[in-house]
């Protein structure tokens, strides 16, 4: 069983073990990112704060969603103890039979709006993951939604966004992101804003699909499908047309502006370093906000590995440089990336060995053969 919102999921992780309940009153300013921080570097359970400070009861914070493969397994459906080669299979299946989405006409991100002068970032207890961050981040585990102007083509994009103003987001996709390329070749060109929605606390397997890496003119809307093995329910946003899950907690619309910039950062990534100061990204001015009754914001605090977006990440990295090595010729069976550790790490499981099998494995990366340490 998948399912189909964040609630049901946290229903499975109580049910399961692999969910902690903080009922006493927790500050968004650095206590609770402090505690999920702990839990990650503890292989910790899930947590579910009850109680924010400063902030009406039934507003809540989910954090570490996926932060273990217990809790990736209990995601797909599947028996939190199945072994992690099990899980990488499943995901593996389901992903090759990708299914479309389906729209509807309402779903529970709707039940509240705000909308033009309405909005307000602050409404919601974004909290303050570390010392020294630049501001509080919303979007620690959430996605963009955009489009391509000139095609069907819709990407999801798991990228951090912090609170500029009660009005306004600094974004910070990578450079090569496929975000950060239709808008420098799509919009910036022509002086247009981009639209765009920010999605916070979409179910489990949506968020990971939208970590996934997937290839350029693929939606991650249907990788999500195929994981939850039926359609992902869309509803149209308020101001544009873009569509985003229907059952999501919280979504932010928006567009990004191509004239004017924003100061984002620092802040606490991983490997457990800081990213540099206050540097000009891209800024989204809020055009509106929809979001559930008793909204749950989903907080991944980044930090010293492994978190949710190593653990959920890997999974798909790994199974494309598998294909990748295989398209190759190469006798390649499985490839693991390690999530634990700030280095790089990959282990091949090959059907033979050799020193042609350790060049082109090395060959494909480019990289030293040296630092090829064993091949079985």
């Amino acid at each position: 069983m998948a399912f189909k919102d964040n609630r049901d999921f946290i229903d499975a992780l109580k049910e399961s073990g692999d969910m902690a309940v903080v009922n006493k009153e927790v500050d968004w300013d650095l206590e609770a990112g402090a505690i999920a921080r702990h839990a990650s570097e503890q292989e910790g359970p899930a947590i579910l704060f009850e109680r924010i400070k400063d902030y009406p009861d039934g507003y809540r914070i989910f954090a570490t969603p996926v932060g273990t493969y217990r809790r990736v397994a209990i995601a797909l459906g599947l028996p939190a103890d199945t072994p992690i080669k099990r899980v990488y299979e499943v995901y593996e299946q389901r992903a090759e039979n990708p299914i479309a989405p389906r729209v509807v006409e309402g779903g529970p991100c709707k039940e509240n709006k705000m909308l033009g002068d309405e909005v307000d970032l602050y409404h919601f207890p974004t909290p303050m993951c570390h010392d020294g961050d630049g501001g509080r981040y919303i979007g620690t585990w959430g996605f963009v939604v955009c489009k391509d102007p000139d095609s069907d083509w819709v990407n999801w994009g798991m990228y951090r966004f912090h609170i500029n103003s009660q009005e306004s987001l600094a974004m910070s996709p990578a450079p090569g992101s496929n975000l950060g390329a239709l808008f420098r070749e799509k919009f910036m060109p022509q002086n247009r804003p981009m639209p765009i929605a920010a999605v916070v606390g979409a179910d489990p397997l949506s968020s990971i699909a939208s970590s996934a890496g997937h290839p350029v003119g693929q939606s991650e809307v249907f990788l999500a499908g195929g994981l939850h093995q039926e359609p992902v329910e869309l509803v149209r946003c308020e101001t544009n047309d873009l569509m985003v899950p229907a059952h999501s907690e919280v979504v932010i619309e928006g567009e990004i502006l191509p004239d004017v910039s924003a100061a984002e950062g620092p802040f606490g990534e991983y490997p457990g370093y800081r990213s540099p100061g206050f540097e000009a990204r891209l800024y989204c001015r809020v055009k509106g906000i929809t979001f559930r009754n008793s909204p749950i914001l989903t907080m991944s605090n980044l930090g010293v590995p492994p978190d949710d977006s190593h653990v959920g990440g890997c999974i798909s990295i790994s199974i494309s440089l598998k294909k990748r090595l295989q398209r190759k010729g190469l006798p390649v069976l499985d490839v693991y990336q390690n999530p634990e550790g700030a280095a790089f790490m990959l282990i091949v499981r090959v059907s033979e060995g050799g020193p042609e099998v350790v060049k082109g494995i090395a060959d494909t990366f480019g990289i030293r053969r040296a630092w090829i340490s064993k091949i079985v």
